[in-house]
């Protein structure tokens, strides 16, 4: 009797990896050049209201190139890159003696984080401690 597999894995994996396929070199770079620009160097990150689907409006193309690009570029998908750029801006924040005298929350607002409790969740996940015990110890040295 010949066995047959109820799931079929492969070929969606295939169909996945060959879609990544039909991005161009050329237009994947375009499209990095321009996340970093947008994002990095104008600190779109910055803004909480500033989606995926915005920058892919901006850049004018298609959100699935733009995920696809995010993925292979940078090894996250869209949320993860913008948390972890706001994480890293406010951790100078947190240490620079411009602005000591923010609270926790405005550090977290002017990073770009919606609210206090997502900038703790994912300041805790990326740097591994609360943002008062980051700035704490480094204050400290």
């Amino acid at each position: 009797m010949e066995s047959t597999k109820p799931y079929k894995i492969k070929e969606k994996a295939e169909k996945e990896a060959s879609y990544r396929g039909l991005i161009r070199a050329e237009l994947a770079d375009e499209l990095y050049d321009g996340i970093l620009t947008i994002i990095v160097a104008q600190k779109k990150y910055r803004d909480s209201a500033y989606s995926a689907k915005k920058l892919a409006e901006d850049l004018k193309t298609n959100p699935r190139y733009l995920s696809a690009v995010i993925n292979s570029r940078f090894g996250m998908n869209y949320s993860s890159l913008v948390n972890e750029l706001r994480v890293r801006d406010a951790a100078n924040m947190l240490t620079d003696k411009r602005y000591l005298d923010m609270t926790m929350e405005e550090i977290g607002i002017k990073a770009g984080f919606a609210n206090r409790q997502s900038f703790y969740a994912a300041f805790f996940k990326e740097k591994g401690e609360a943002p008062h015990q980051y700035k704490k110890r480094h204050l400290s040295k």
